[in-house]
């Protein structure tokens, strides 16, 4: 798998332009410039900008912020976006990763009006050599995300950081560190292990009243991935500590 790291050796840390909503696409650039984030994440969806190659492109080349991964439009808020076949959306989703220079397209499993293509939701028992990993998914499952990450092994290809309460059926995407999912361990573990992925904040900021509070949370989330892929560990541990 092709390594997605800095000269510095730590894992690339890109922004979803999920998580400026409802702020667009072309706010999450300017952001991410801003705060120094290593790229962005574009989550495919009914801004226009997303859909466009060449607007991201532009917008790419103005704010020297490159695209390192693509979301295909595979969720229920994006059932329209690029037609409704699965198939189509995904190729239509490599062919834009592939102009705009990202390594990465992520994908959900499809929905259950989607019969002929309906894989498990847990990863585990997927039969694919690439696994997403995120941890507000993890918390709304009941999974054990640190336990999820030993298991996949090297199949685990990209991690889309967030945190969760646990609380069923709320995927809650808040800031690493405010909920109850390993967050730290995590991200200390693929330090360690030379994980050769990114990792992609992908956080709730629709509650920010202010822009400048979804500056601070979006700096914080930042501030705190950085710090624990840069963390050697203490002791060598094959758990996080209950």
């Amino acid at each position: 798998m092709l390594s997605l790291r800095t000269r510095s050796g730590r894992p690339l840390v890109a922004l979803s332009t999920a998580s400026v909503f409802p702020e667009r696409v072309a706010d999450a650039f300017e952001l991410a410039a801003r705060l120094g984030y290593d790229g962005l994440e574009v989550m495919v969806s009914a801004d226009a900008v997303s859909q466009d190659t060449e607007a991201l492109r532009r917008l790419a080349d103005y704010h020297s912020m490159p695209v390192l991964a693509l979301h295909a439009p595979c969720l229920l808020v994006t059932q329209r976006v690029w037609g409704y076949e699965p198939w189509g959306k995904l190729v239509r989703a490599k062919e834009t990763a592939q102009a705009l220079g990202a390594k990465v397209v992520v994908v959900h499993p499809p929905f259950r009006w989607q019969r002929d293509y309906a894989p498990h939701w847990n990863p585990l028992l997927m039969d694919s050599p690439h696994v997403t990993l995120d941890l507000s998914h993890t918390a709304t499952s009941g999974s054990d995300a640190f336990a999820m990450a030993e298991q996949l092994g090297d199949r685990l290809a990209h991690v889309h950081m967030a945190d969760g309460t646990g609380v069923p059926n709320r995927d809650e995407h808040l800031v690493p560190g405010r909920g109850t999912q390993p967050c730290a361990p995590l991200l200390e573990k693929l330090a360690a292990n030379g994980y050769p992925g990114m990792v992609v904040l992908e956080v709730n900021t629709r509650r920010a009243t202010t822009r400048e509070a979804r500056i601070g949370d979006l700096t914080e989330a930042l501030d705190f991935t950085r710090r624990h892929l840069a963390a050697t560990p203490a002791v060598t541990r094959s758990r996080p500590p209950a």
